[in-house]
């Protein structure tokens, strides 16, 4: 049974439609969510599928956009199926798998991989997408970047708030603090998803929620679908605060690049304040995230040390895959989107 939108397809709150398939997986998968199939995949075919490939990441988007905005003429009884919920799990422990394989070395030292993050490069040696556009990115980059992480920004700071339920104490009021200002602080035009959106509208974008998916690359849809995996478990609250502790810390400089890059090819006002904005709040929101929401979460739960960890180094080895892609296709002379975007 399928229920239609209630609100017209162009309309900001409506939901996105249904994505296009990448592969056998996804394509089952958005098939029973249309109404138009019954058959979802196996857990072997799950089990057998690349970790960080399209299918996988384009099933588990779709599977967790359900606890967001869903999607038009999706019924939204869904969101409980527990078939779908048994192919989520599937296919989580997959990715998961892979996390734990390959985001680094793990182990308790938080404060070591925190330390880590605040390492910046000497001078002008960066090697980073907001290294690459603030020095060279073109505004057609610029404008992919920012396609990109939509998928990210328009849902920005969503995700983190499923944690607040399972914190108390020091780490609870902290979190709730950035969590404010990641809102608005009671302002909705400066709900931080709005300033993206306004960024995006000012670089000539579409800011409708989810209206670049199918042109994301898998990266772009993994660092998407980390944040939904850790705030969705609460056997993974620590990796949640590890993540969240990473892109407060790293915020702060890297918006300032991507400031300084917008304002070197034009763009508007809007562009430009969406990363000014971050790089004052988030040099707050560092402090505060180190000092009182990980040391108030540990100081509850030293066993989640080692989850903390996972959080932050599963952040930046997604980052690190995604930021491989983007350069790579930019210092070819092409896009790095599936479908690039009209000039």
């Amino acid at each position: 049974m399928t229920t239609q939108a209630t609100t017209p397809p162009g309309s900001p709150v409506a939901s996105p439609a249904l994505p296009t398939a990448r592969g056998p997986l996804s394509e089952s998968g958005l098939a029973v969510l249309a109404g138009s199939g019954t058959r979802l995949p196996a857990t072997d075919e799950v089990r057998r599928s690349d970790p960080y490939g399209d299918d996988l990441q384009l099933l588990l988007y779709v599977l967790y956009e359900l606890h967001y905005r869903g999607f038009a003429g999706v019924d939204e009884r869904l969101e409980w199926d527990p078939a779908l919920l048994g192919v989520r799990a599937a296919a989580e422990d997959v990715f998961l798998d892979a996390l734990r394989r390959d985001a680094g070395p793990g182990g308790q030292d938080v404060a070591g991989a925190v330390d880590a993050l605040q390492l910046e490069p000497v001078g002008d040696d960066g090697h980073g997408v907001s290294h690459h556009l603030r020095r060279e990115g073109e505004l057609w980059q610029l404008r992919e970047y920012a396609a990109v992480r939509s998928l990210y920004h328009l849902k920005e700071a969503d995700p983190h708030l499923w944690v607040v339920p399972r914190l108390r104490g020091r780490a609870k009021a902290a979190m709730v603090a950035v969590e404010f200002d990641e809102f608005g602080a009671g302002r909705a035009e400066n709900v931080h998803a709005q300033l993206f959106a306004d960024l995006m509208t000012d670089l000539g974008l579409d800011a409708r929620y989810g209206h670049y998916v199918d042109a994301a690359p898998a990266q772009a849809l993994a660092t998407v679908n980390l944040m939904s995996l850790f705030g969705l478990h609460r056997r993974l609250r620590g990796a949640l605060v590890g993540h969240f502790a990473t892109v407060e810390i790293t915020s702060s400089p890297g918006s300032r690049r991507l400031a300084e890059a917008l304002r070197r090819v034009g763009a508007g006002p809007a562009a430009q304040r969406f990363y000014d904005e971050h790089v004052e709040a988030d040099a707050v929101h560092e402090q505060v995230v180190r000092h009182e929401v990980i040391a108030g979460l540990l100081e509850d739960e030293p066993a989640l040390a080692a989850d903390v960890v996972l959080g932050i180094e599963s952040t930046g080895h997604l980052e690190h895959l995604l930021g491989d892609h983007l350069l790579a296709a930019w210092r070819a002379g092409r896009s790095a989107l599936r479908t690039p975007l009209p000039s």
